[in-house]
């Protein structure tokens, strides 16, 4: 399971590597799937609606109105009618790549698995939304998928008496029913929409929308498909025949084909169990996770800084309960905490430098505080011993560099390392300068990692880097795991770079001398 999940993985880099090159990091189209999700379900929303301003919903217009809308309203009609149906198609695509995508990056167990989980009914309620509206074309084709969906249901035993009854003949089928599947065909996209609001309730600043450049071109992509391949109607239905031959639409219907050859027992057993075992997919196996980020409230100030910085929505502000002169202090919920450490590098407190007392920050993981990895960091630095243009590299678990190495210190995100690290190393002369590694530019495991590491070592995000660091003398490489080489040779050439340069002089010499204090902030 781990190989396929790496091979799958590995995958999706080299696509997104490629797409990079056409799209750019901000743009790729893979990088942003959930978002594009979103754009296509206003897209089939609002189409849906401009299409229900013309439609007849009576039973035997139907067929005629939608017709008149293809035909005779082509150039918006028509084209509304075109875009609502490929729409509907990629947005099922987009659903089940986004799925496997995440999959392969192993973005779905342990505090993750309530995404994940509120996905697998969206999933159901995209299909059930598809499949009613083709009911209201009410062609050959809806008259099929009518029938085979009836008589599935009926294998229930849960109605009173066989619905497949109304498409026995033209006289059999009541406006009233046809109603019905109308009011299901609105009812069922706002369930939806619900549920797509609940699947982002565990994600801070969730992207619902695409960059426009992105979303521009997706929707003048499907207009131009639109226009040159419409949709259209399969022949009216005509209860009094049983169709023949019909053409799927194998996005939302290529289960129908199996339901008409297969007991209905084995269709019900085999959704039931596909459903099971999807949504159960995060605790199979369950992950064995870091214990969740800890406070010491001598160390915060309630500033809030890591509340900001949480990907996760895991840290609150709540009224101070420890009798410091503060009004707030900060929670950690530990069911939501993915122990990416980032909290720990926004903490103005998380300071390498401080020499008095035990190092203890204001929010940090109790399984990797950072006393340990100023430790581990000092001992990295001891391999560099000779080399010229000494590079110590703090990398990230999910990039290019994830494997251990000499000179390299690997962390959970690399926003988990604060400026102060960087600054340390560098002042304390542990290396001649820093390589901050990352994971791919286009979409950080942990959402905000490239963001933030970015903003603060550009002096544009608290904490900051201080002003003595010479920026270059720190290096940033966004690498995907497939990205080993370029990795490589950013790192050579970087080392010889600084080979080259003068010998780093502090700007500052009281360093050693540096603390915290409870507020957070650092006292010189």
């Amino acid at each position: 399971m781990i190989s396929l999940r790496t091979m799958i993985r590995n995958g999706f880099d080299r696509a997104e590597r490629l797409l990079d090159r056409a799209f750019g990091p901000d743009w790729n189209p893979l990088a942003q799937l959930g978002p594009i999700g979103w754009l296509l379900f206003w897209i089939v929303a609002i189409s849906g609606i401009y299409l229900f301003i013309f439609f007849d919903t009576g039973v035997t217009q139907a067929f005629a109105s939608i017709e008149w809308m293809t035909n005779d309203l082509w150039w918006h009609a028509g084209l509304a009618r075109s875009l609502h149906r490929y729409a509907s198609d990629l947005m099922v695509l987009v659903m089940f790549v986004h799925l496997l995508r995440e999959w392969s990056m192993d973005r779905y167990r342990g505090k993750r698995w309530f995404s994940w989980v509120t996905g697998v009914a969206v999933i159901w309620f995209v299909y059930l939304s598809g499949i009613t509206g083709y009911w209201l074309v009410w062609d050959r084709l809806a008259q099929y998928v009518a029938m085979v969906t009836t008589e599935l249901l009926d294998t229930l035993g849960i109605f009173a008496e066989p619905i497949a009854r109304n498409f026995l003949s033209p006289q059999t089928l009541s406006s009233r029913f046809f109603t019905l599947m109308v009011f299901l065909h609105i009812a069922i996209p706002l369930l939806l929409l619900l549920l797509m609001w609940i699947h982002i309730q565990r994600i801070t600043e969730a992207r619902t929308k695409p960059p426009r450049g992105l979303a521009a071109i997706t929707l003048v992509a499907l207009v131009a498909g639109s226009l040159a391949l419409p949709a259209v109607s399969q022949g009216a239905a005509d209860l009094a025949s049983i169709p023949q031959a019909v053409g799927i639409d194998w996005f939302l219907l290529s289960l129908y084909p199996v339901i008409e050859s297969v007991p209905p027992g084995a269709i019900w057993a085999g959704v039931l169990a596909f459903t099971l075992v999807l949504a159960g997919t995060p605790w199979l196996p369950r992950r064995r996770e870091q214990a969740a980020a800890q406070v010491s409230l001598d160390f915060c100030n309630g500033c809030s800084r890591c509340i900001a910085d949480c990907p996760y929505a895991a840290i609150t502000l709540v009224p101070r309960s420890d009798g410091l002169p503060f009004t707030h202090e900060v929670a950690v919920n530990p069911a939501r905490c993915v122990s990416c450490g980032i909290c720990m590098g926004s903490c103005p407190s998380s300071t390498p430098f401080r020499r008095s007392g035990p190092l203890t920050t204001g929010i940090d993981l109790p399984e990797r505080p950072l006393a340990e990895v100023r430790v581990e960091v000092v001992d990295a630095s001891a391999a560099l011993a000779g080399e010229p243009g000494r590079v110590l590299t703090l990398a990230c678990a999910h990039g290019a560099a994830a494997k251990p190495a000499p000179g390299r210190v690997v962390l959970p995100c690399v926003a988990m390392a604060p400026p102060s690290l960087i600054d340390y190393i560098v002042s304390r002369n542990l290396a001649d300068g820093v390589a901050v590694a990352g994971c791919a530019e286009r979409d950080c495991f942990n959402r905000f990692g490239v963001a933030w590491t970015r903003a603060r070592l550009d002096r544009t995000r608290d904490p900051y880097l201080r002003e003595r660091v010479p920026r270059d003398r720190v290096l940033l490489v966004w690498a995907g795991p497939t990205e080993a080489a370029r990795l490589r040779n950013e790192l050579a050439a970087f080392a010889a770079r600084l080979a080259v340069l003068p010998p780093y002089a502090r700007a500052r010499a009281l360093d050693e001398d540096e603390i915290t204090d409870a507020t957070g902030e650092s006292a010189r």
